[in-house]
Order: structure tokens, then C-alpha cells, then sequence
């Protein structure tokens, strides 16, 4: 028994960070019959809870909800007047909690989790350290403790104090102005967000909008916000930010443009939190990626493991708990000596992170996709075929929204006859983007998805009109 277990202080898994992964984990473990303690430095909840997917979700509804009921004759005369801001405000404050932890404390508590606050830090083998007091884990250490937002190289960003998603999600007064530096999701749910509230918002691309996406989502996305009254810069880059005494930001381009803002957010990407957590005690590098295998444990290590952002498997709070439950039960199976299930879509591996991703935009339009996109699957040597509907021919779009203007693009393997990869762009998609996800995580045949019959009239039928747009494997079309 060592010094640390004699004073109280010895686990079985000892997790650093309490998001959302952290807590998934830390749940899977204790249901496992093992002995578990959290480390976290900041808010119980972690960075989706206060800073992040929920207080932008929350920003971003009440937007949405008044263009859908705009999108409806009958209801949208019932609509007057523009969104009230300070309200907005305050309904995201209510899902925050007024960034109180409270209610998630209760929760570890409940769930038979101890927690223990403060900066942990590996110091070495099986060993946290937080402030002067040594914990030791018999069985693992996790570390879950996400990612921050990338700051670039660019003359004066660092004296022109930007904002990060952080500062816009929790932001207490709009401001008349916003820049935003990039073009992906944090930029184009702020962007979306804060046209909503009132400011005037540009928004500068290295190149195109949402590039990860399939481009005609990007596009959607892009006139959507142009028409209103965003203005939308791509191809360019910063080359200097200067804030003036009067507390105004000045971005000047590449291409020798001035914009000037209220504001400026930089939402270019996103670097590891493990630059002080004791990486280089281990062997590892300090400030960098962790690489791990399927189960989350990280490569040359029996003991130490890294689930969420930190592993750069895939930077999504859903993925990061999915990769946190496989975690916690390899773990427990391990220290029980069970034999793991670790091959593909085994329990005890997070085998959807290489192939089969689901991500949802909340931008307006929405943009909702999983698996690959159509030119990812030929870089990866897929002989695929694409289709795409016009969402807006579906009955139940037309019904949804006057003029429903969306798209649908699935990508099939030609040689395994299945979907691969789907994405949608149009209003409230996401609440279809579940059943694409089974489809290319179950490898459903496309010959059997004919006999998944959509009911009428729902957005649903645009399977139908993809499958037709397909055809059928006895068709002579």
C-alpha cells in the first residue's frame, strides 16, 4: 500500500476534467465497481455546458422558432415585432444556470463519484497531483479535459483582446458589430446567432464556407446569411487587428480591406488543454494531441487513457461521450479481467469515430450530416455514387414551410451496395439526421432500405426520393 492510499488518497480510476466525458466516464467506471475521483478546475459540466453546445443552442432557438412560424401563412400573421434580446438572454442564462455547478455536483454525488477541486496534473505513473495533495489510481488515469480555442499567428490579435466562443456564448449586452474570424461551425452559429440579436455581423474565410461539408451546404449557408444582411467575406485572410482607444476593432485583410467592428470573434479552431497536466512526467508531449487506440487507451501505456477533444478523434460532445462510455467499460472489463470486445462496433471501442461521425449545424439553414462526404469518399478510394433531391419536392417539407428550399445528398459504395455518407441542408433537418446515422452505422443494403417505409406526409419521404433517384437493384432505369 503506498503513502497515498495510507492518507486516504488512493482510487481506482482517477479522471481529469468533469465535462461531459469526464462525467461519462467517471459513470461507466463506478458502475463497474470501481472506486473513482474527478478533477476539475473550473464548472462541473464543463465546456458544452456553460460555454458551448448549450448557451449557443440556446441562443440560437428563439431565432429559428420566429423564421419557422414567419415560414407558415396563418401563423406567421401572428408573428409581429422582432425577437427580444434581453429575453434571449435571460433564457440562456437559465440553461446555464447562472454558470452555477450546483445541480452537476449533485449529480456526481449521486452517481457515487467523488470530486475533488483544483488543476491535476500527472506526476507520474498512476498519479495526479492536485495542489499539495497526491492521489494514486490502481487501475487508470483519464484525461478528458477538452480543448480551448485556437488563437492564430496574427500581428495585434493578441493586444485587440478577441473574443473566443466563450465570450460569445456568454456575452450580457449584443453589440452593434461582430467580425468573425473563420469559417466553420463556431463561426457560423455565432454568425447565425448574433443576425438574429440584432448586430451586424461580417464573417472572413480562409476559403469557403463549412469546407468540411459538402460545398452545396456551405452555399445554402452562405446566401442564407447574405440575405440577411451578414456580410460574408471568403477567400481572405487577416493580416493585422488593431483596437483603438475607444475599444473599436480594426481587422485589415490580405487583400488590403479595412472592416471595422464593436467587436471581433476568432473562431478558427480549437488546440489541446494539456499543456500543464503532467504529459511530459510520462513520456508524452505537453501541449499536444494524444494518441490512443480504440478503447481510449493511450498507445504504449497500460494505465493511461484520453477520451474526448484531447484525442482529436472527433471534437463533438456526442462523440466524446460515446468514446467515454466505451472507455469507462474497458476499463472496469480490465480490471476484472474480462476479455474485451474490441473489435469493430465492439463494446468496448468508439469504432464510429473513423467512419461514421454524425454532426448538426444550427445555422439557418441547418446542416445536418453524417459518414463522409462525396469527395472524402473517392479520396479514400470509394467507387461511390451520389444522389440529391431538392428537399422542398417532399410533401412533407412543402407542409413544414412555405417554400421550403433544402437539399439531400447520399453517397452510396457502389461495390457494398450502402450508404456511406448523408447530408442535409434546410430547415429543422437535424431531427432527421438520426435515421441517416443508422443507416450508415448498421451498413443497411440499400436494396433494404426500400422496405423502410417513410410515413406520409413527413420530411422522412425524401428517403423515397433518393432511393428513386437511386434505383431500385431489379430496375431497369
Amino acid at each position: 500500500m503506498t503513502e497515498s492510499e495510507t492518507a486516504g488518497h488512493g482510487y481506482d480510476v482517477i479522471v481529469i476534467g468533469a465535462g461531459p466525458v469526464g462525467e461519462n466516464v467517471a459513470d461507466r467506471t463506478v458502475r463497474g465497481g470501481l472506486r473513482t475521483l474527478i478533477v476539475e478546475k473550473e464548472l462541473v459540466g464543463g465546456e458544452c455546458s456553460y460555454w458551448a453546445c448549450i448557451p449557443s443552442k440556446a441562443l440560437l432557438r428563439s431565432g429559428a422558432a420566429l423564421r419557422a412560424v414567419r415560414a407558415v401563412p396563418g401563423a406567421r400573421e401572428a408573428a409581429e415585432g422582432e425577437l427580444d434580446v434581453a429575453a434571449v438572454l435571460r433564457r440562456r442564462d437559465s440553461y446555464v444556470s447562472d454558470w452555477s455547478d450546483e445541480g452537476q455536483v449533485e449529480w456526481l454525488s449521486g452517481a457515487g463519484i467523488d470530486l475533488v477541486r483544483g488543476h491535476g496534473r500527472i506526476t507520474g505513473e498512476r498519479e495526479v497531483t492536485v495542489g499539495d495533495t497526491r492521489y494514486t489510481a490502481r487501475v487508470a488515469v483519464v484525461v478528458a479535459t477538452g480543448s480551448a480555442a485556437l488563437l492564430p499567428d496574427i500581428p495585434g490579435l493578441g493586444d485587440a483582446a478577441p473574443w473566443t466562443s466563450r465570450e460569445a456564448t456568454a456575452v450580457k449586452r449584443v453589440p452593434e458589430s461582430l467580425t468573425i474570424i473563420g469559417g466553420g461551425v463556431v463561426a457560423v452559429e455565432i454568425a447565425t446567432a448574433y443576425t438574429d440579436l440584432g448586430a451586424q455581423v461580417t464573417l472572413v474565410a480562409r476559403s469557403r464556407v463549412l469546407g468540411g461539408f459538402e460545398e452545396f451546404a456551405g452555399e445554402a449557408v452562405t446566401e442564407a446569411l447574405r440575405s440577411r444582411g451578414a456580410t460574408v467575406i471568403t477567400g481572405a485572410s487577416p493580416s493585422n487587428v488593431v483596437r483603438d482607444d475607444a475599444g473599436r476593432v480594426s481587422v485589415t485583410l490580405d487583400d488590403g480591406r479595412v472592416l471595422e467592428s464593436a467587436e471581433l470573434l476568432v473562431a478558427t479552431g480549437r488546440v489541446p488543454r494539456t499543456d500543464d497536466i503532467g504529459l511530459e512526467t510520462v513520456g508524452l508531449e505537453a501541449g499536444a494531441w494524444i494518441d490512443v487506440d480504440d478503447t481510449m487507451l493511450v498507445r504504449g501505456s497500460d494505465w493511461l487513457y484520453a477520451a474526448g477533444d484531447v484525442n482529436h478523434r472527433a471534437l463533438l460532445t456526442h462523440q466524446g461521450k460515446y468514446q467515454a462510455r466505451a472507455a469507462g467499460d474497458a476499463i472496469a472489463a480490465r480490471a476484472a479481467g474480462r476479455t474485451l470486445d474490441d473489435g469493430p462496433w465492439g463494446t468496448h471501442v468508439a469504432t464510429a469515430d473513423l467512419s461514421a461521425v454524425p454532426q448538426l449545424v444550427y445555422s439557418d439553414p441547418e446542416v445536418a450530416a453524417v459518414g463522409v462526404t462525396s469527395v472524402e469518399a473517392e479520396r479514400r478510394g470509394l467507387r461511390v455514387r451520389t444522389v440529391d433531391v431538392p428537399i422542398g419536392n417532399v410533401s412533407g417539407a412543402s407542409l413544414h414551410a412555405e417554400g421550403y428550399e433544402g437539399t439531400a445528398r447520399m453517397v452510396v459504395d457502389e461495390d457494398r451496395g450502402v450508404v456511406v455518407g448523408f447530408t442535409m441542408a434546410g430547415p429543422d433537418v437535424g431531427e432527421l439526421l438520426h435515421a441517416a446515422t443508422i443507416a450508415v452505422v448498421g451498413e443497411v443494403p440499400v436494396s433494404r432500405l426500400w422496405h423502410a417505409v417513410p410515413a406520409f406526409p413527413t420530411m422522412s419521404e425524401l428517403w423515397l426520393r433518393l432511393l428513386e433517384g437511386y434505383g431500385r437493384p431489379d430496375s431497369t432505369n
